[in-house]
């Protein structure tokens, strides 16, 4: 019996979860959570960096953890947030920071990179929506501030495949994670040598795209034998909203929304739509397990509420801030949740009462309040997705089933049934990791297809449910 170990790095923890088969359904257990978070200052300068070396010290702490309880993992497989990226000289090292999509420096890159690359041209190959943080602008930001740290590479790796690549010693981009990259062509699923050039990039630095389910390797001896035992490394759906959207269990009339960090909402589907419609309503066309499509809009989703927690000093737990913001549901104003205000502000509260201010709002007083805005803002604009997604595709969607760590606050579920018109059925919650695992089995040929693993997933968990 094999076991899998799935490497669910996100933007604020981390997580390693162990599975295996058993009884056509999926047994699973956390064997090791730690946090993350951008830092600035010391050795990162002014610019907010990813600390490298401490997640990869945790990624190698979850392995040994394995060996620890007696469950060693056959196959591991890691995914994270799409965009960032680092760049590898011939030696392997860094040719400089890993520096976090909140940093401001792509703040006016767009319009720059636009100049060369029209908006609506660069959406119609990519089906990209515009995001400032997208690798495509940091990359173009960095040729601006820094051209040392390109010209000093040999290698672009998207986040997950660096740590792909220190376990193993192998260099691959997976497609789902360097399709969030704005570098792709939408058809192809290959980077697109016509962006790269008139962009001034190095073509050299872009490797081949190797589809998720592909196994990459064993580790290295010397990671071997540090762990204690040697594994396969999978290129698993590296992206977190592949994997999370892999592992729910979707119907053809279900809406997905990927609760956490960031809220991810749209459909599953075959073809990318790059229509005048869908780049102006700021969509995009990430890609899927097995070359499918995710059309959904990024949305800012519990980063602003985990902010708001910070700047209240951390006095309250989440279920204290969702408790707040139930007690105060009669206060109705709303904020625009895709303004990049509140991308990585001083203070959320701040920008929350400004926001308010600015659009002629009344203006949360107390900290109740503020929460009350987090939860309606966010959950009226599910609602004007799920009916943007309608319009787009003409078709109808009787039900949205919401995944990830998000799914645990009952308040806000709640609240998005209502707001969108449809039953909710809320579940799995840790998606994302299990979507990685599902994607390892498909590759050993331990589950068929998506359809069988989704069947298991039905059997191995009940879903809650919110009426509209």
């Amino acid at each position: 019996m094999n076991y899998y170990l799935a490497v669910d790095l996100g933007a604020s923890s981390g997580k390693h979860l162990l599975a295996r088969v058993t009884d056509e359904k999926i047994e699973f257990e956390e064997v090791h959570r730690f946090k993350n978070g951008f830092i600035r200052g010391g050795d990162f300068g002014n610019t907010l960096c990813w600390d490298i070396d401490y997640l990869f010290g945790e990624i190698i702490t979850g392995i040994k953890k394995c060996a620890d309880i007696g469950k060693i993992p056959s196959f591991i497989g890691i995914d994270s947030w799409g965009v960032d990226y680092v760049l590898i000289n011939d030696r392997g090292a860094l040719t400089g920071n890993a520096v976090s999509y909140r940093d401001n420096r792509t703040k006016f890159v767009p319009e720059q990179v636009y100049e060369l690359i029209p908006e609506k041209e660069l959406y119609g190959l990519t089906g990209i929506q515009r995001q400032p943080f997208n690798t495509i602008y940091q990359l173009y930001a960095q040729n601006l501030a820094s051209p040392h740290e390109q010209h000093n590479a040999q290698t672009l790796l998207m986040l997950p495949c660096y740590f792909n690549y220190l376990l193993t010693g192998i260099k691959a981009n997976e497609y789902t994670v360097a399709s969030t990259s704005g570098l792709l062509n939408a058809v192809s699923g290959e980077w697109d040598n016509s962006i790269i050039t008139r962009l001034g990039f190095r073509r050299d630095l872009f490797h081949g795209i190797k589809p998720a389910g592909t196994i990459l390797g064993e580790l290295t001896e010397a990671i071997a034998h540090e762990v204690g035992f040697q594994a396969t490394i999978v290129l698993t759906a590296a992206h977190d909203t592949a994997s999370a959207v892999l592992a729910a269990p979707l119907s053809e009339k279900s809406i997905y929304l990927s609760s956490g960090t960031w809220s991810l909402m749209g459909i599953e589907i075959t073809a990318p739509v790059t229509s005048r419609q869908s780049r102006i309503n700021n969509f995009t066309n990430e890609g899927g397990f097995g070359r499918t499509y995710r059309l959904l809009k990024n949305i800012m989703g519990l980063w602003m509420l985990r902010a708001v927690k910070r700047d209240f000093g951390d006095r309250h737990n989440y279920d204290v801030l969702s408790a707040m913001a139930q007690k105060n549901a009669d206060f109705t104003s709303v904020v625009d949740v895709s303004d990049n205000r509140f991308l990585a502000p001083e203070s959320m509260v701040n920008e929350i009462t400004g926001a308010c201010a600015d659009s002629g709002l009344a203006v949360p007083q107390t900290a109740g309040e503020v929460c009350a805005v987090i939860y309606r803002s966010l959950s009226d604009y599910y609602g004007k997705t799920a009916r943007a997604i309608e319009a787009l595709t003409g078709k109808s969607f009787d039900a949205v089933n919401m995944v990830g760590g998000g799914t645990r606050d009952s308040y806000l579920n709640k609240l998005t049934a209502q707001a969108c018109g449809k039953n909710v059925y809320v579940g799995p919650t840790e998606a994302t990791a299990l979507g990685n695992i599902i994607a390892q089995m498909i590759a050993t040929g331990e589950i068929t297809d998506v359809k069988q693993a989704r069947e298991m997933l039905r059997n191995s968990i009940t879903p809650e449910e919110y009426l509209a």
